[in-house]
């Protein structure tokens, strides 16, 4: 390896613990829930862990739905499914839905077109196949049920371990979603399919709403320019688990970063922001505020760091922006090490709000085994999970990564919104992200 700068931060990020401290901190809150406590504590450890290392370290507040969860079954002639078996899925209704249960599979967008599921109860697995070209989220799967008049919504897990799954539905227009919606394990989702489909059940959740609020943490390192470069990452969890994957790991990478780049600050050409989001588990509410108030000029790039330490092998979506994955490349092979590059897009975390206004954004996260969370959104979301050198490994590339973004003059052209909107109906995620209100805009007309 030819390396031409100081390598002292090197070794200091090796032997050093302020990420890992900080993920520790986060699991042992507990519920770090969207407008929770729990969500608040964390906000407040992760603006102190930042002010140890960068400056003006702060929490921007901003009211948002809050929502509570409460007690949830599926029930049958056969049987009552209930307790840790069956969960709300975070912004459902409260309600009763009876009706023909109706297992979809996959839940793919041609099976429902396919289907009739007016009155009925849909259950849908939480991965798609190996064939299938893309991803198909689970808001995707909620709303495709929503349009078609399903009474409720059974969200199944693909992964084995009695888990029931989680993860929000609800719309930036409609928060609160339009049907009742659970999560239940493979085990139990086998089990209705086997003895209940094509008879009635009965979901109910019982769900609390109300006025909440969150908060967006800042801090910043190198020269006050006006551009800058944003590392960022999520700090709420779901209420059922650590979060140590999802995403206390990204977190506590923001403060690893911040600490090795500290000892940079003179290579930092560019102001470098780290802003630590609330709200992004019930649609991306920290980012989306964030990304409306600043202004794109002012950002020339967003790293956003949401399942990184998952595994040792750093992946990274970059959308498109070929300058962004250039700057991969220099990195890897600087430091001879691999990353996985996926140059298309990821519309799922908080670089989206950025992206769809043309802004360089990546998803950096890790390789992993299989398609899907895996643990991510059930209560096996631990800290066991996780390995402490994969976290020094990783900041080793990232912060070499921010201090190239941040270079001067580093050219890092914006590309239109309408050639991102392309780029969604050429990788069949338009008609998803029209489901899910997730195109900030109206979709453009591309004919």
């Amino acid at each position: 390896m030819e390396y031409d700068g100081a390598t002292d931060w090197i070794g200091e990020t090796f032997v050093s613990d302020a990420g890992w401290r900080h993920i520790e901190r986060l699991v042992d809150i507990g519920n770090r829930m969207a407008g929770s406590d729990g969500e608040r504590r964390a906000a407040e450890a992760t603006r102190d862990a930042l002010a140890e290392h960068a400056r003006n370290a702060r929490i921007d507040e901003f009211g948002i739905q809050g929502w509570e969860r409460g007690t949830s079954a599926v029930e049958t002639d056969h049987t009552t499914h209930e307790g840790h078996e069956v969960i709300a899925l975070p912004r459902s209704p409260s309600g009763v839905a009876t009706g023909e249960l109706v297992d979809l599979g996959h839940g793919l967008p041609e099976t429902f077109e396919d289907a009739d599921v007016e009155g009925r109860v849909v259950m849908a697995d939480s991965h798609v196949p190996d064939w299938y070209d893309r991803t198909v989220h689970r808001r995707e799967k909620y709303y495709h049920a929503v349009e078609g008049g399903a009474a409720g919504f059974v969200f199944r897990n693909h992964v084995e371990g009695c888990l029931a799954p989680t993860g929000s539905v609800g719309t930036p227009d409609d928060p609160i979603g339009a049907i009742p919606a659970v999560g239940v394990s493979k085990e139990v989702g086998a089990r209705l399919a086997r003895r209940a489909d094509g008879e009635r059940v009965t979901v109910s959740t019982d769900c609390t709403v109300g006025d909440a609020t969150s908060g967006n943490v800042h801090a910043e390192l190198g020269p006050d320019t006006d551009e800058r470069v944003l590392v960022t990452s999520h700090i709420d969890a779901h209420d059922i688990a650590e979060g140590a994957m999802d995403n206390g790991a990204g977190t506590a990478m923001v403060v690893e970063l911040a600490r090795a780049l500290a000892s940079r600050e003179a290579d930092i050409e560019t102001r470098v922001e780290f802003v630590c989001f609330g709200a992004e588990e019930v649609g991306l509410l920290g980012s989306h505020r964030h990304a409306d108030r600043v202004d794109p000029d002012s950002v020339r790039a967003v790293v956003n760091n949401d399942g990184v330490v998952r595994g040792r092998t750093l992946a990274a979506y970059t959308h498109g922006f070929p300058e962004l994955e250039a700057a991969f490349e220099r990195v890897a092979e600087r430091f001879d090490h691999p990353v996985s590059l996926n140059p298309e897009l990821g519309p799922h975390s908080d670089h989206w709000p950025y992206v769809t206004r043309g802004i360089p954004g990546t998803h950096v996260h890790a390789e992993t085994e299989g398609r899907g969370r895996g643990w991510g959104h059930t209560a096996a979301d631990t800290l066991d999970k996780l390995e402490s050198r994969d976290m020094r490994e990783s900041a080793v590339l990232l912060a070499e990564l921010v201090v190239d973004l941040a270079r001067a003059g580093r050219d890092l052209p914006r590309r239109a919104p309408a050639e991102i909107a392309a780029d969604a109906a050429e990788q069949d995620l338009a008609e998803g992200l029209r489901v899910t209100g997730d195109w900030p805009e109206p979709f453009p007309d591309l004919r």
